[in-house]
């Protein structure tokens, strides 16, 4: 038998993989993963059909779709004023974990660091990794996880080549506020860090609040590759079809590796998504039908043990148990599933550094009857 080095000896499983074995076995109510139990807009659905029935079967370009470029361009240029070059600044990928490990594989050596914002999106570090880095946690500070600027810049050494940012927050729910761009951008300014802003939920945003993009920023958007998701957009995580946008000498760095790692997207759905990004409607009202399953969900647990401040983005909630044990999260976490029968998932895991706050993350991607139920559990502990 082979036996071979590990390149991730510290990476097992994924989170998301045990919890949802271990809820399928305990037959839970399952808010951990990150995807809606509801199907995408019907509207787009016959537009994928009508696609794949016109032929739309063989490779598309490595780039991606022009016609699904250029919608995108227009799309960030009508909400954020920057304009992405569809020809030469945008990258449509299969996924935005793609786009990550992408823009990570194109510009990240062996012995750079990379500092990650925590807690963080756990495809982040192992990506990292991989290519003999080094992941420089910097964790968000209070129960309101708060970046302390003085600290990031602190953290910032001539061995610094990239930060990652996500807004809005996968875990928290949080989101960033210009000021805290306005300070990213003042510090950046006079050094060659690339940034990869990971905005995958853009459009989830609540309370009238607006999403701040790196696009707003033109001294950060000229040093950024930014990645979005139609799977978080449009109900449809399983589709797997994201994008990149980033100045022009930073894409051809991406699509070098871009071509040989995927080349090409799903053509149908490209073609699809071009003509529903179309109509504005389809994703300027996504953080009101987002907010409205929210509101739902913390409404029906005012009553429990719970703490909780209602997520400004994105759409996970975090519940504070402090009040309720003092089990470490993971722990509380498979209790909830084997006793309760509700998968949730413990924040930790998305923490490198050490990490004891009593917090579980809770996707409320789901229907009402759903949540309603999750809710009664809630109720009860």
């Amino acid at each position: 038998m082979i036996e071979p080095t590990s390149k991730l000896p510290q990476v097992g499983t994924t989170i998301f993989t045990t919890i949802n074995q271990l809820a399928r076995a305990h037959n839970a109510i399952n808010l951990s993963q990150g995807f809606p139990n509801f199907d995408p807009d019907p509207e787009l659905l016959e537009l994928v059909s009508e696609a794949f029935k016109k032929g739309h079967n063989q490779y598309a370009p490595m780039q991606g779709v022009l016609s699904l470029r250029e919608a995108i361009s227009e799309k960030i240029e009508r909400l954020y004023g920057h304009y992405y070059h569809p020809e030469s600044e945008i990258t449509i990928t299969a996924g935005a974990t793609q786009a990550i490990f992408t823009t990570i594989a194109a510009f990240i050596r062996p012995e750079d660091e990379v500092i990650v914002i925590e807690p963080a999106f756990d495809c982040y570090e192992p990506a990292i990794s991989l290519f003999g880095a080094k992941s420089i946690p910097l964790p968000l500070e209070g129960n309101d996880f708060k970046m302390n600027w003085s600290a990031f810049r602190s953290t910032i050494s001539p061995k610094t080549k990239m930060v990652i940012i996500n807004t809005p927050h996968n875990p928290t729910g949080t989101i960033w506020s210009e000021n805290d761009m306005l300070q990213l951008q003042e510090i950046l300014r006079d050094t060659n860090i690339i940034l990869l802003s990971d905005e995958v939920y853009e459009h989830i945003v609540f309370d009238g609040e607006l999403h701040e993009s790196v696009a707003k920023y033109p001294d950060l958007a000229a040093r950024s590759v930014i990645c979005s998701s139609f799977g978080k957009t449009f109900h449809a995580t399983g589709w797997k079809v994201g994008y990149c946008v980033a100045p022009k000498p930073l894409m051809l760095e991406f699509q070098k590796v871009h071509q040989f790692n995927v080349f090409s997207v799903n053509h149908a759905m490209q073609i699809a998504l071009a003509e529903y990004l179309k109509n504005p409607q389809h994703y300027v009202n996504l953080g009101g039908f987002y907010q409205e399953k929210r509101d739902v969900f913390l409404n029906t647990i005012k009553g429990s043990r719970f703490k909780m401040v209602p997520s400004a983005g994105t759409y996970f909630q975090l519940l504070d148990y402090s009040d309720i044990t003092n089990e470490k999260d993971t722990v509380f976490a498979e209790r909830l599933i084997k006793e309760h029968k509700l998968a949730s998932i413990p924040v930790s895991v998305f923490c490198k550094a050490d990490y004891d706050k009593k917090f579980l993350r809770f996707c409320f991607a789901k229907t009402n009857d759903v949540l309603e139920k999750a809710s009664e559990i809630l109720n009860s502990i």
